[in-house]
């Protein structure tokens, strides 16, 4: 472990030095309060930092009260070592956020056993922000999947609409569902959902590009979020889901069950009236027209202009669009 010592006396430089380096310490030395600051700024500066009270340029407390103030960074363990030993100066260190404090002349194996007990506290420090970052992750995830759950997605869409508008770019949103789930359900049993809900996500995971985002929105629903893509694009992108779906019958329990989805897409450019929610809304619609329509097949919730666009360019008798009537533009269904 890597320790900072500061301190403007070169003699205590040397002495603490020469100690730590023996009981097997990586050290690096200050000379003055701004110099330790400068290095403690650095990704992989010390965790452990010896600080003299009184330095040129900024105290040992000044430096403790900096460290105590930044709101990132790693937390360095502080000891002040100081000749100040009245009640007094030991309050004000402390209050400056200083972990311990010490005073000169040191005993070497007291400083040995506190720079312990600091290793120890850094440990269960380390240990305890690795389980905030899986509580975190877990509050962001679908406990089935791992795919980001709802309310990761539309704080995704939220993003993504946000960056579109400001760059006056296309945003493509797709909205499928697993056709039959429930039937699946009940007739193989909810293992077989289970795994269908598990490799549909990994095969959705693996058709998207790195700047799209997928997740599950609820029950057999998962959003797919496609930045800068036009109609064309997202319509195409969702047909090569829908097909992929198909093709290949997912297994278990030694089952070959055959699986399909139902595509609903909303995409345009973002223009400054439309709120994020009504891209959902607008693929809502449309997904449920495919439902109605037998299922297995992507629909586009598009404005009549649109609708020709999309078919000049023969995307394929699977892909349907569906009109949004005067009555729903209203409601922002692009």
């Amino acid at each position: 472990m890597k320790i900072l010592i500061a301190d403007d006396t070169s003699t205590m430089r040397s002495l603490l030095l020469s100690g730590l380096t023996r009981i097997g310490y990586e050290v690096e030395v200050a000379t003055s309060g701004d110099h330790a600051w400068s290095m403690l700024q650095r990704a992989d500066a010390p965790e452990i930092a010896i600080l003299d009270w009184m330095m040129p340029e900024m105290t040992g407390v000044e430096v403790c009260q900096k460290l105590r103030e930044r709101a990132d960074g790693r937390y360095v363990y502080v000891i002040l070592l100081t000749g100040m030993d009245g009640v007094n100066d030991q309050e004000a260190g402390l209050n400056a956020g200083a972990d311990d404090y010490m005073t000169k002349p040191f005993k070497p194996a007291e400083l040995a056993a506190r720079l312990r007990n600091g290793e120890r506290i850094l440990a269960l420090q380390r240990e305890l922000l690795a389980a905030q970052l899986e509580i975190r992750a877990a509050e962001d995830r679908d406990s089935l999947t791992r795919l980001p759950n709802r309310r990761v997605m539309r704080a995704c869409l939220e993003r993504a609409h946000l960056k579109a508008l400001q760059g006056r770019q296309s945003l493509g949103v797709i909205l499928l569902d697993i056709d039959q789930l429930q039937q699946i359900n009940d007739l193989d049993g909810e293992v077989a959902g289970d795994m269908i809900l598990q490799q549909v996500a990994a095969r959705l995971t693996e058709s998207i590009r790195p700047e799209d985002r997928v997740g599950r929105f609820g029950g057999g629903q998962f959003l797919i979020v496609v930045p800068a893509s036009n109609m064309y694009e997202t319509v195409m992108l969702a047909e090569r889901i829908r097909k992929s779906l198909g093709d290949a019958p997912i297994r278990s329990m030694g089952k070959a069950i055959p699986v399909s989805a139902s595509f609903g897409v909303s995409a345009a450019l973002v223009e400054p009236d439309q709120a994020s929610p009504s891209w959902i809304g607008a693929c809502h619609r449309a997904l449920k027209r495919a439902k109605a329509a037998g299922g297995n097949r992507v629909y586009l919730a598009a404005y009549e202009s649109q609708t020709a666009m999309l078919n000049e360019k023969h995307v394929g008798a699977a892909v349907e669009t569906s009109f949004i009537p005067a009555s729903e533009k209203s409601h922002g269904a692009l």
